[in-house]
């Protein structure tokens, strides 16, 4: 039996200063990509991305470009050395437009834009209305939402990325409660550098904005199906795909349940393709025997 194809594709925090510079430098198809971002955007995200300063490129409005248009130009030329077809394609909270570009369901000037107003707008929620995560290690789905209602407060499980890891997120005050009583209980606990409280009720705002904004927008019938966050399923229904888009900020990041439908489909290869290898640890942690080839930088599309 032919063994099936996963692309995967990062999110938030996949991010480092110098990132897609051999790209740029070695590949024309990289240098293309890039330079027509910067007409798009308006800014020079090359500049921050090559050589900015890591404050910058953490902002959310910032990051999220850079790591999209990393992850889309790792995946042509990834497309243009390799004959290797997907049999799907999945990316974690912001990754989830590489996929849905991958699929054919939007071109590269309007996932941009999508994902320029969708870092802008989640970046001016997060200053609207402090918000923070934590990455909780080891414990039941149950104990932690026992938890996050025991606080007072927002905080709700926010991205289920392994058997292992939950992120919950919420209102800073909260979710430093959470944490407070989950490191007494002796549980492995994380504080997430992030700049609001990402897949929570605290993105409303962000969420209503960017829903009336992606009514401008056409999206494609996916040549490639899509596992989407927000249900963890394989999703080919264009009113389906648009429906779980527009949740997507306020829902959280059902990425175990996308691993485990991914395997169910048939996939045991997973290719990751852009900036990190968070993903790849993830799958791992679901599936171990999981085959996973990473494509970031110059040297994995010239060796692997």
């Amino acid at each position: 039996m032919e063994r099936k194809i996963c692309a995967l594709f990062p999110g938030q925090g996949s991010q480092y200063v110098g990132m897609g510079k051999d790209l740029y430098e070695e590949f024309s198809i990289a240098k293309r990509i890039y330079d027509e971002a910067c007409e798009i955007l308006n800014f020079d995200i090359k500049k921050i991305s090559f050589e900015g300063s890591e404050e910058e490129l953490k902002r959310t409005s910032i990051t999220q470009p850079a790591v999209l248009i990393h992850s889309i130009a790792s995946l042509e030329i990834f497309k243009s050395l390799k004959d290797e077809k997907f049999d799907l394609v999945m990316g974690h909270s912001l990754g989830e437009y590489t996929a849905l570009y991958a699929s054919g369901v939007f071109d590269f000037p309007t996932v941009l834009k999508l994902v320029k107003k969708r870092g802008e707008l989640m970046e001016k929620a997060g200053k609207e209305r402090a918000g923070t995560m934590a990455a909780v290690i080891g414990l039941s789905e149950e104990k932690i939402k026992e938890v996050c209602k025991k606080v007072s407060g927002i905080c709700v499980p926010a991205n289920f990325n392994s058997p292992s890891q939950i992120v919950i997120a919420g209102e800073v005050s909260a979710v430093k409660e959470a944490y407070e009583i989950l490191t007494k209980e002796k549980v492995k606990v994380v504080m997430l550098p992030v700049s609001g409280a990402f897949h929570s009720p605290l993105m409303e705002p962000a969420y209503l904005e960017f829903k009336e904004y992606l009514t401008q927008f056409n999206f494609n019938k996916p040549k490639i199906p899509i596992v989407m966050n927000a249900n963890g399923e394989v999703c080919e229904n264009i009113e389906i795909i648009k429906k779980n888009l527009e949740i997507q900020m306020i829902s959280p990041v059902l990425w175990k349940k996308s691993v485990e439908t991914a395997i169910n489909y048939g996939c045991q290869i997973f290719y990751e393709i852009g900036p990190g290898k968070i993903l790849s640890g993830l799958v791992k942690k679901t599936e171990e025997r999981a085959i996973i080839y990473n494509f970031s930088k110059k040297e994995d599309f010239l060796s692997n």
